[in-house]
């Protein structure tokens, strides 16, 4: 079996074969970051116009660099969402419609079920069960994993997601969008002596995140600072410690409170060093194993809605000729396969 698998939910445009025999064959990604920086975030409806320009020739891409034929592809699986609403519908009218003229068929992927799947694509993957911690742009969850699509969300952001607070803190600081990636790279030059901010909803009990307040309190820092490249990296090093610290804490209480003993990190923010190196340490201390996918997977990416959508079509699950884009998707909502 042999799958295409399309992402498109967002800003970037992803594309990837992947083989029951040899793994994953191709993938290539496209990323809109230069077309939404001018605008500080991503604007919808240029997101889908460029999706529509890119993805087909980025699927021919793919095919050719595989070394395989059309005629070769088993099964095609496209994200449904969570998502904009116009960018999935690209994504997903572009698959739906690639499988029915190829007579193959199609599955609606779940785009953070794609996100916990990932390190699937490495050597050494992880085993069932374990915990997963999903931080992406949208996204902030605490996920006891049994098997494919046997999911509980343990925890999740009731307000702003860890990427968006890095993303709005970044901006409040004058940093270049996409603002994570800048804000980390600042925080590096911080002292972490100088400021302490608060660590939100560590001070009682449960696995839900809150980062809403800690941009604000970034915000009043900064404003009350002399406001000079010194006092912006000291205060970027004080927000990222605090989020580390907090999705840390978090961490210890879930495998505490389910006894899973391997924990998943996934999604854009888990290529965050820092938070890496703390939760390796966390793990190393505790006797268990952490497992992540390579950088360039932690993103959104193609690679991980094939291997994905591998998993579904292999278990008899497809879709019928209707066209599915879910912007809003719970991951209990997944059939178990």
């Amino acid at each position: 079996m042999i799958v295409l698998g399309i992402e498109s939910s967002c800003d970037e445009t992803g594309v990837a074969l992947y083989a029951a025999e040899g793994g994953l064959l191709a993938h290539a990604l496209y990323s809109q970051v230069e077309l939404h920086a001018r605008f500080g975030g991503v604007v919808p409806e240029l997101a889908s116009r460029d999706h529509v320009r890119k993805l087909l020739p980025l699927i021919d891409q793919v095919i050719d660099s595989s070394g395989i034929n059309k005629a070769d592809i088993s099964g095609v699986a496209y994200t449904a969402g969570p998502g904009l609403v116009g960018a999935l519908l690209v994504g997903a009218t572009t698959g739906r419609s690639l499988a029915w003229t190829w007579g193959v068929p199609a599955v609606a992927v779940h785009h953070m079920e794609g996100h916990l799947l990932a390190p699937m694509l490495e050597a050494d993957p992880p085993e069932f069960p374990f915990l997963a911690l999903l931080v992406s742009g949208g996204h902030t969850l605490l996920v006891s994993v049994a098997g494919v699509g046997d999911y509980q969300v343990l925890g999740d952001s009731v307000d702003d997601a860890v990427g968006e607070a890095f993303d709005k803190t970044a901006s409040l600081l004058g940093l270049s969008y996409p603002g994570g990636p800048a804000l980390a790279a600042l925080a590096v030059k911080g002292d972490p002596a100088r400021y302490r901010f608060p660590r939100p909803m560590t001070d009682r009990p449960g696995l839900d995140f809150s980062f809403s307040g800690l941009k604000t309190f970034a915000l009043n820092t900064w404003r009350d600072s002399a406001q000079t490249d010194t006092e912006r990296a000291d205060i970027a090093r004080a927000f990222e410690d605090a989020v580390v610290d907090t999705m840390v804490i978090k961490c210890r209480r879930a495998l505490q409170q389910t006894g899973l003993s391997t924990l998943v990190i996934a999604g854009g923010v888990g290529a965050n060093v820092r938070l890496r190196e703390r939760l390796g340490e966390l793990m190393s201390a505790q006797g268990g194993r952490v497992c992540y996918p390579r950088p360039e997977f932690c993103t959104d990416n193609g690679a991980m809605i094939a291997y994905a959508g591998y998993r579904r079509l292999q278990a008899g699950q497809h879709e019928g000729l209707s066209i599915k884009a879910i912007p809003r998707w719970s991951l209990e909502d997944l059939q178990a396969v």
